[in-house]
C-alpha cells in the first residue's frame, strides 16, 4: 500500500515536471525548425524586444520552480504518511501486549471472570490486530481450512483467554517482525516461513478475540 502511495506521488511529480519540460522542448523544437522566422516579406516582423525575451525566460523558470516545489511537497507528504503509519503500528503492537499482560495477570490471580472487562479487552485486541493486518496483509496457509469464528462454551472462557495470551506471545516474539530489515539472501526461505507463522498467529488472534468478545457480551451480568 505504501509502495502504491510512493509511486503515485512520484508519478504526479514526474508528470508535472514532464509537462513543463515538454512545453519547453516543443517551444525549442519550433524555433529549431524555423530558425530564420517567416520568409522575407511574410507575416509580422520579428520582435526583438529584450524585455519580452526576459519575460518568457522568467515564465519558464517559474514553471520549473513550481514543478520542483510540487515534487518536494509530495515527497514531504509521503514521509509524513510513512512516519504516521510507523507510529500506529508501534502503538498497536505495544498496546496488544499490554492488554495481554492484564488478562494474564487476572488469570494467574484466579480472579472471578469479569465478562464486561474481558469483552473490552478482547475488543481492543481485535481492533488493533485488524489494524496491524492492514499493513501485514496476513494470508492463511494453503491447504488449511479456516473457520470464520470459534464458538466457545461458558466453561471454555478461561482456556480461550490462555490460548489468546499464548498466540500474542508467539506473534510478538516472531523473528520475522524483529529482523525484517536485516534479512540476508541465504535466510530468505527461513524468513518466509517465519512470516507465514506470523500471519497464522495474527489471523488466529483476530478470530479468537472476536469470539471471546462475542461470548463475553452474552455473559455480561445485567445492569
Amino acid at each position: 500500500m505504501n509502495r502504491h502511495i510512493l509511486n503515485l506521488y512520484k508519478f504526479a511529480g514526474c508528470v508535472a515536471i514532464g509537462m513543463v519540460l515538454y512545453s519547453l522542448a516543443g517551444h525549442t523544437l519550433v524555433q529549431a525548425q524555423n530558425p530564420a522566422g517567416p520568409p522575407a516579406g511574410a507575416g509580422m516582423p520579428d520582435n526583438n524586444n529584450p524585455k519580452l525575451e526576459d519575460r518568457r525566460r522568467q515564465m519558464s523558470e517559474s514553471g520549473l520552480r513550481r514543478a520542483e516545489l510540487d515534487a518536494t511537497t509530495a515527497e514531504a507528504d509521503y514521509q509524513k504518511h510513512i512516519l504516521s503509519a510507523i507510529e500506529h503500528i508501534r502503538e498497536d503492537f505495544t498496546r496488544i501486549q499490554v492488554v495481554r499482560n492484564n488478562i494474564a495477570r487476572n488469570l494467574v490471580a484466579r480472579k472471578p471472570l469479569d465478562y464486561k472487562l474481558i469483552s473490552q479487552q478482547a475488543g481492543e485486541i481485535n481492533k488493533r490486530a485488524n489494524r496491524l493486518n492492514l499493513y501485514m496483509l496476513a494470508r492463511a496457509s494453503e491447504g488449511k481450512e479456516e473457520n470464520d469464528a470459534v464458538e466457545l462454551a461458558n466453561e471454555e472462557m478461561s482456556g480461550a483467554l490462555v490460548k489468546l495470551c499464548k498466540l500474542i506471545d508467539s506473534f510478538t516474539e516472531n523473528p520475522a517482525l524483529k529482523n525484517a530489515t536485516t534479512i540476508e539472501v541465504k535466510d530468505v526461505g527461513k524468513a518466509k516461513e517465519e512470516k507465514a507463522n506470523a500471519d497464522r498467529d495474527l489471523l488466529a488472534i483476530i478470530k479468537l478475540s472476536q469470539s471471546i468478545q462475542k461470548k463475553s457480551d452474552g455473559l455480561k451480568a445485567p445492569k
